[in-house]
């Protein structure tokens, strides 16, 4: 069992996939939601999206991605309505970190990025006592981490 510690404003956070199994929730779908009309037609489902073949349009190398996290960094999240002043400052976060690929943030980095909402209102919403969407404190000692 991970012990408690209380989070700061510079306490970087990510969304823990440990969470999502623990949960029976099924991130997939989660991520599938997110996807922008354009590339909802090429993913019509969550299913067999796992693994993609990508070429890179610098070196024409041919790798192996995840097709929901490569749409929601590559074409979704650059969209201007991915995220807005009206969506909600929880769902915001949880759309950085798939834009980014779950790299850890701070509450201070969330809201450079984000422009609004202080630093201390970011910490209030994600270190409460409920845990919204996976989004916990990155921990050296814990498992989780892992993106697309």
């Amino acid at each position: 069992m991970l012990k408690w510690f209380k989070p700061d404003i510079n306490t970087k956070f990510h969304i823990d996939f440990a969470w999502w199994e623990k949960e029976g929730r099924d991130l997939r779908v989660h991520l599938w939601s997110h996807l922008c009309p354009d590339c909802r037609r090429i993913y019509t489902t969550h299913r067999g999206t796992e693994a993609i073949d990508w070429v890179d349009p610098e070196t024409a190398e041919v790798r192996q991605v995840d097709g929901l996290w490569h749409s929601l960094r590559t074409c979704c999240s650059q969209r201007p309505d991915y995220i807005t002043e009206s969506t909600p400052l929880l769902e915001a976060i949880f759309r950085v970190f798939l834009a980014n690929g779950n790299e850890p943030l701070s509450p201070v980095e969330l809201h450079q990025i984000l422009g609004r909402r202080s630093p201390e209102v970011i910490l209030r919403t994600l270190a409460g006592r409920k845990i919204y969407k996976g989004i916990r404190p990155v921990r050296e000692d814990g498992p989780g981490r892992r993106s697309g």
